[in-house]
């Protein structure tokens, strides 16, 4: 059989907007993601660039790696463009898609509460879990059989990574494909590191940090507590802008164990997530405990519980927020903030950002990618010269400290990603590259190749 084509919607000329078709025949294909385009990504009509125009017709199924926005925020435009097959996610991607799923119809599209529900009872009807490391067959006629395969990608909590196998039934020859999605960094706080592949014919291989290290867990930690040090003493804050699911819970993870045996001022710090939508979350992972990495379920056993111990404070109405903004806006009660959204580009975080980034007391605190073309990657990069930000249409000078913390990015580093394809048991004939900058894309791609490895890029 021929080798099956591969047709990317998003995500291979830049870091967001995943979403790819791979067709086992011209009337047979998988979606694999279908998410938002963000930052400079979205360029400049959004609404026209997420609608969805490419072929649902043949589509079999779509599979989802995890739920971040930038991988499932097309799921309205894709089910209002006729597509009516199966949804396969995750176990715990499926207990987590709804929530998403609301905050996107909300946000983006309306807050007409019947019609989010009946768009979120077609998203049920159509959704099917699966099990990890279980083989799952889509299809099977005359001429082929369609596979996939889910396995952990220690991404977020229910990420996963896409084998897929055709069978061409006239040859009896089997392609094998890997999506590798998002893949987390090994010793990432409550989830086990991700297991290469045995082998693949195609790797369709992210990059979104395939040009950097991150610093190891005893580092970020050290610097995390550096940071919140210096709210400690000058009675500032410390805002972490973060989103909702998966970095908002590895912070928390690590804050617990840092507060946990807290003495002097620390024991009037106070944790805030302000964001209803992590608090809701939260309460997913608890429930999902036993997809936890050892050290996690460990610590529960022990009583300590690292999304929910006595100086976690959650913020729910806006009055509330309103309320906290200005009470640590005028300093003198050290506090950690987590609020949405990552990148800044929106949400209450911008609420605290206006009210003290030009007070030298408060701390930014990176600990995710920023995108180009987002709030968050102008203060990163302009925030330690004293620069300044546009937050809606308003300039605001940055005399808070900035700081960024590679360690906590929920995403595999440069020599995290090669580890990956090195400890496949037989080298992938071919590396495709995606989900990445065109500097970081190249310089994986380098890297690789000078492995003895074939490697593409993007669209090519």
């Amino acid at each position: 059989m021929d080798d099956p084509t591969l047709l990317h919607h998003g995500g291979a000329d830049g870091v967001t907007g995943s979403c790819h078709q791979l067709y086992a025949s011209p009337d047979h294909s998988l979606l694999i993601d279908c998410g938002l385009f963000q930052g400079e990504d979205a360029g400049p009509d959004p609404l026209a660039q997420h609608t969805v125009d490419f072929d649902v017709d043949t589509l079999q199924a779509l599979v989802l790696t995890h739920v971040h926005i930038d991988h499932v925020g097309r799921l309205p435009y894709l089910l209002a463009a006729g597509y009516r097959g199966p949804i396969l996610c995750s176990h715990p991607s499926a207990h987590l898609l709804p929530l998403v799923i609301d905050d996107a119809l909300r946000i983006g599209f309306t807050r007409d509460g019947q019609l989010i529900a009946r768009f979120q009872q077609q998203v049920q009807n159509q959704l099917t879990p699966l099990k990890y490391s279980r083989w799952h067959t889509v299809t099977d006629n005359r001429h082929l059989t369609l596979k996939v395969r889910l396995e952990r990608a220690g991404h977020i909590l229910g990420s996963a990574y896409v084998k897929v196998a055709i069978r061409d039934k006239r040859t009896g020859r089997t392609h094998r494909t890997v999506f590798s999605g998002d893949l987390g960094a090994p010793g990432s706080p409550l989830l086990p590191a991700p297991q290469s592949p045995h082998h693949a014919d195609l790797l369709v291989l992210e990059a979104t940090y395939g040009d950097r290290s991150h610093e190891n867990r005893d580092q970020r930690r050290h610097r995390l507590r550096q940071a919140i040090e210096h709210a400690v003493q000058d009675g500032g804050t410390v805002i972490i802008p973060a989103f909702s699911i998966g970095r908002t819970q590895v912070l928390l993870h690590e804050l617990e164990a840092l507060t946990h045996t807290a003495q002097g001022p620390w024991r009037h710090l106070r944790i805030i997530v302000d964001s209803p939508l992590a608090a809701r979350f939260n309460r997913v992972y608890r429930r999902l405990k036993p997809y936890w990495d050892q050290e996690a379920r460990k610590r529960a056993r022990q009583g300590r519980h690292p999304l929910n111990f006595s100086r976690l404070h959650t913020v729910d109405s806006h009055a509330q927020h309103q309320h906290t903004v200005t009470t640590l806006a005028q300093g003198g009660h050290p506090a950690v903030v987590i609020a949405a959204s990552g990148m800044c580009a929106g949400g209450r975080v911008v609420n605290y950002l206006k009210a003290m980034l030009g007070d030298p007391r408060h701390h930014v605190l990176f600990v995710g990618y920023q995108a180009e073309g987002t709030p968050g990657r102008d203060i990163q990069r302009y925030g330690p010269t004293g620069g300044w930000v546009d937050l809606d249409g308003e300039r605001f000078d940055i005399r808070a400290g900035v700081t960024t913390i590679g360690g906590y990015s929920a995403h595999a580093d440069q020599q995290d990603l090669l580890r990956f394809v090195q400890q496949m048991k037989r080298p992938p004939g071919t590396i495709r590259l995606v989900h990445g900058s065109a500097r970081a894309r190249e310089t994986l791609a380098n890297a690789l190749t000078r492995q003895g490895h074939t490697v593409t890029q993007g669209g090519s």
